[in-house]
């Protein structure tokens, strides 16, 4: 199997040299700059409790050189999507599978939702330019459960799980998805195949759609943030928004704030990846982690004062740091 990963950065990096370590699979990226230098110099190389792994890497700046592909696995920063879809076609064939691994509402969201009509979410696709240069039948959804980061370009720290959710975006189970969960779980992931992605992305959500924004906006870790009491109010109020808005669109919550506060707290002292990305200087994934929510909101006509409270506030914080595009 042919395996293209484009951005080889914390999650891009984990998949990239797993699946090149396991064998069974050609593995090659494209990435750019400082991580594009360490890929065609070290291979992949990802850091784990037990050692490092690394493997060969075949690394370009240009998919038009690896041809089509298999499997594309998309890892960049959601700010970054855009781009990487208008060159994305040389590695497209009629069979090609498109993994997105990446935080928030991916742009497929809402396609075929009874009701929703064939609008893009324009928070993350305007114009709907990310559908029209990948096809729906394309896709895989995916929810990645996992911590890493790069404490270097082209190094990636494995710090805990290794969970990958896939399924297809309208539901039910395929056999081109369970291949593609056997392929994962040969190469060391604990892979789902779920018969609704878009609840275990919406659910995902619904915890990291707070806590981000939060963090990134005040520093504070999370165990933080769930020790002050009218911070974590907060939160607690906008995830009630969202799980609201969630019944509208075929993701119901059965999980209250409190026990999923309680989940995120055993992870103690973390800094989440809005955090990372605020105090690196990158651009903040805020459109598909909370302003698509807020538009979802708006199309189902459920009022979601709190969740606008967050995306003004940390719309402005990203501003103000010239990490989020100027209104």
């Amino acid at each position: 199997m042919k395996v293209c990963i484009i951005g080889a950065g914390a999650i891009g990096g984990f998949i990239g040299t797993r699946l090149a370590a396991a064998g069974g699979a050609q593995v090659s990226a494209v990435a750019r700059g400082a991580t594009l230098a360490a890929l065609n110099h070290h291979g992949w190389r990802l850091q784990t409790a037990d050692g490092l792994v690394q493997a060969p890497a075949h690394a370009t700046d240009r998919p038009a050189d690896l041809g089509v592909q298999d499997l594309v696995v998309i890892a960049v920063k959601g700010p970054a999507l855009a781009g990487v879809a208008q060159g994305i076609a040389p590695l497209l064939g009629p069979e090609t599978l498109v993994l997105p691994a990446m935080n928030g509402v991916p742009w497929w969201f809402c396609q075929g939702l009874p009701g929703w009509g064939g609008e893009p979410l324009a928070s993350v696709d305007p114009g709907g330019r990310i559908a029209s240069a990948i096809p729906l039948h394309h896709v895989v959804g995916c929810v990645v459960h996992a911590a890493t980061s790069t404490p270097e370009p082209g190094l990636v720290q494995h710090r805990m799980g290794r969970g990958l959710v896939i399924g297809e975006p309208g539901g039910g189970r395929r056999e081109r998805v369970q291949r593609l969960a056997d392929l994962l779980n040969h190469a060391g992931f604990e892979a789902t195949h779920s018969a609704d992605v878009r609840y275990d992305i919406w659910y995902k959500l619904w915890g990291n759609m707070t806590m981000n924004p939060v963090s990134a906006i005040t520093g504070a870790t999370v165990d933080r943030l769930l020790d002050d009491e009218l911070v974590r109010g907060f939160c607690t109020a906008a995830m009630q928004e969202a799980g609201r808005i969630g019944a509208h669109i075929g993701c119901p919550i059965a999980q209250s704030p409190e026990e999923r506060h309680a989940v995120t707290r055993k992870l103690g002292a973390f800094k989440t990846s809005m955090l990372q990305d605020a105090e690196a200087g990158r651009a903040l994934e805020i459109d598909a982690i909370v302003a698509a929510v807020q538009e979802i909101g708006r199309r189902v006509g459920e009022p979601s004062p709190n969740i606008d409270a967050l995306l003004g506030l940390v719309r402005l914080f990203g501003r103000v740091r010239s990490i989020y595009p100027a209104a």
